[in-house]
């Protein structure tokens, strides 16, 4: 019988992989709402102490479709608006990247493993998973160089801090307050995001952070 958990995990494991070597922006964008998706899903399949209620299940719908729909939306919308399509030349090569996600899983696991956290049963490939979504999502914030990227490997990021708060909690309300204060911070930098990529679209006709360097007073 194929554990829903572990298949879930995989799926996302894979889409951090695949984020790592996509260049197309509307590729890393689908790849986001794919791992949105199964990061939202993951709680509601995980073994706890306590059952979910209906105000647990309610939550976890909203986080699916913040995570899923809107969020991506956003950032699709943002990629139609600009004229760049690929990330080119970034500042660490693709298959340098994906070598350093694999790094940073192996990593993962081993860290994971010397913790000696008393986890509940499933919880430990969550927090392998989580490690490394939210590790590769600090190095695709700093490998790239279209802000565009670093703002979904911003969204990675977050959604890794999701997985350790989904990992390490046993109780579904002490992930609420920390979720609901991460997607507000997460939903304004997206929108503060979108003027900027446009404010340099206009200056520079191009999304390439490195050019903010050029700016003087």
């Amino acid at each position: 019988m194929i554990n829903v958990t572990e298949a879930i995990m995989a799926i996302t494991l894979l889409s951090v992989l695949l984020s790592l070597g996509a260049t197309r922006l509307v590729a890393l964008v689908q790849i986001m709402v794919l791992q949105g998706i199964m990061v939202s899903l993951t709680p509601l399949f995980l073994k706890g102490d306590v059952p979910l209620g209906s105000g647990a299940i309610i939550f976890y719908q909203l986080m699916l479709l913040i995570k899923g729909l809107l969020i991506p939306g956003l950032l699709y919308m943002a990629v139609k608006k600009i004229s760049i399509r690929r990330e080119i030349d970034p500042l660490i090569g693709y298959h340098a990247s994906l070598l350093a996600g694999l790094i940073i899983l192996l990593t993962a696991v081993f860290i994971t493993s010397n913790l000696k956290l008393k986890l509940i049963e499933g919880h430990s490939l969550v927090l392998i998973t989580a490690i490394t979504t939210m590790a590769s999502g600090f190095f695709l914030m700093m490998a790239r160089r279209k802000a565009l990227t670093q703002v979904i490997g911003y969204l990675m990021l977050e959604n890794g801090i999701y997985l350790i708060g989904t990992a390490l909690t046993k109780h579904s309300h002490t992930i609420y307050v920390v979720e609901f204060g991460v997607l507000l911070d997460l939903l304004v930098g997206v929108m503060i995001m979108g003027i900027i990529l446009h404010n340099i679209q206009s200056a520079f006709d191009d999304i390439d952070t490195t050019l903010l360097g050029r700016l003087k007073d």
